[in-house]
C-alpha cells in the first residue's frame, strides 16, 4: 500500500514538475517572442535656419508626418526651427558631440563637412537651374560619398536659390557697395574672401541678428534669395534689389551615418524615400516662390536697381580673382574645372 501510494505521489510530482517546466518555457517563450517583436523608438533631432511657417519647414513636418505614419510611429524626427539652436555653425557643433543628430544646411554649411561642396558657391558659375540641376545630377554620387566618408549620410538635396545684393541705400557697382555697411554671413568664408578682394569692410552678424542689424542701421547691405527674404522679413526693411543673382546658394539635410545605421534597414529606405520625393517637391515650391518674391517685394516699395554690363564685369573680375585665392582651400583646382567643363558641354548642346 505504502509503495502505491509512494507511486502515485511520485507520479503527481513528475506531472507537476512536468507542468510547471512547461508553463515556464511557455512564459520564456512569450517573453522572447515580445522582445523580439518590439522595435526600438528613435527621436533623431534636428535642426535648420529655416522659420516656422515657411515653406521648408513645411516640408519637413511634411516628411515627419510620413516617416512616422510608415514606421508604425518607431521613427520620429524633433525639429528645431529658425535658428533656435544658433547658425549654421552653432548647429554643426551641436551635431558634432550629438546633442542633435541632423540638421538642415546650406551649401556654406555643407563645405564644412566636405570641402569640395564650396565649388556649388562659386559666384556666377550658374546661369540657370536647368544647369544647377546638371551638375547636381551628374555629381550626386560624389557628393553623398564624400559626406559618408566624413561620417554623414545626405538624406536629399534642397536649395533656397539665387542670391541677390539687397540694401537700403542702392547699390549698382563695386564702389557703392565699398561706401556701404556691409553684412556677412560669419559662416561663409567665401563671401569673406570676395569683400576682401573688393575690399570692403564687412560686419559680421549671425542669420538670425541680421534683421535686428537692418532695424537698426547697423548694415545697409544684405544678401539672399528673395524667398529667403521674405521668410526671414528682412524685405520689410530695405528699400533696393540689385537685379544680378550673384550665387547659387544649395542646401541639404545631412544625419549621422552611425544614428542612421542603428536604424532597422526598412525604416532606412522610407526614410530616404520620404526625404527624396518631398525635397524634390520643395524645389519646384522655392523656385516659384524666389520668382514671386521679387514681384511681392516690388509691391511693398521695394526698388530694382539694374547695374550696366561694365558693373556687372567688375562683379565677375571681382569673384575671379578672390576663386583663385582661396582654390586648394577649399574646393580643388579638379573640381571646379571638371564642373566647368560639364558646365560648358552642356551650354554647347554636347554630353
Amino acid at each position: 500500500m505504502w509503495e502505491n501510494t509512494l507511486n502515485r505521489r511520485g507520479n503527481m510530482s513528475s506531472g507537476l514538475a512536468i507542468r510547471v517546466l512547461g508553463l515556464s518555457l511557455g512564459v520564456f517563450l512569450f517573453f522572447i517572442q515580445t522582445v523580439a517583436g518590439a522595435e526600438k523608438s528613435y527621436v533623431i533631432k534636428l535642426g535648420t535656419l529655416a522659420p516656422e511657417g515657411s515653406s521648408w519647414m513645411k516640408t519637413l513636418n511634411t516628411i515627419n508626418t510620413d516617416v512616422m505614419k510608415k514606421t508604425g510611429n518607431t521613427i520620429q524626427f524633433k525639429i528645431y526651427p529658425g535658428g533656435v539652436l544658433g547658425d549654421e555653425m552653432d548647429m554643426l557643433r551641436k551635431l558634432k558631440i550629438g546633442q542633435i543628430q541632423g540638421v538642415l544646411l546650406t551649401s556654406a554649411g555643407l563645405s564644412a563637412l566636405f570641402k569640395e561642396m564650396d565649388v556649388l558657391q562659386v559666384p556666377f558659375l550658374f546661369q540657370t537651374y536647368e544647369e544647377v540641376d546638371t551638375v547636381l545630377n551628374k555629381w550626386d554620387s560624389f557628393f553623398r560619398k564624400g559626406f559618408e566618408d566624413n561620417g554623414y549620410v545626405l538624406l536629399g538635396w534642397s536649395e533656397a536659390g539665387f542670391v541677390y545684393l539687397m540694401s537700403t541705400v542702392p547699390v549698382a557697382s563695386v564702389a557703392d557697395l565699398k561706401k556701404a555697411k556691409v553684412w556677412i554671413w560669419e559662416d561663409s568664408p567665401m563671401s569673406k574672401a570676395i569683400f576682401d578682394e573688393a575690399g570692403v569692410k564687412a560686419i559680421p552678424l549671425s542669420v538670425p541678428d541680421v534683421l535686428v542689424g537692418l532695424q537698426t542701421g547697423l548694415v545697409d547691405v544684405v544678401y539672399a534669395p528673395p524667398s529667403g527674404a521674405i521668410s526671414l522679413q528682412w524685405f520689410t526693411k530695405i528699400k533696393y534689389l540689385t537685379d544680378v543673382p550673384l550665387v547659387y546658394l544649395a542646401g541639404g539635410v545631412i544625419v549621422k551615418k552611425d544614428i542612421l545605421k542603428q536604424i532597422p534597414q526598412a525604416s532606412q529606405n522610407f526614410v530616404l524615400e520620404s526625404f527624396g520625393q518631398q525635397l524634390d517637391r520643395l524645389k519646384i515650391i522655392t523656385r516659384n516662390e524666389n520668382r514671386d518674391a521679387i514681384k511681392v517685394m516690388v509691391k511693398n516699395g521695394v526698388k530694382i536697381v539694374t547695374p550696366t554690363k561694365d558693373q556687372i564685369d567688375e562683379y565677375k573680375r571681382l569673384s575671379s580673382n578672390a576663386m583663385g585665392q582661396i582654390r586648394g582651400q577649399t574646393f580643388s583646382k579638379k573640381v571646379l574645372e571638371d564642373v566647368t567643363s560639364l558646365l560648358e558641354n552642356h551650354r554647347r548642346g554636347t554630353k
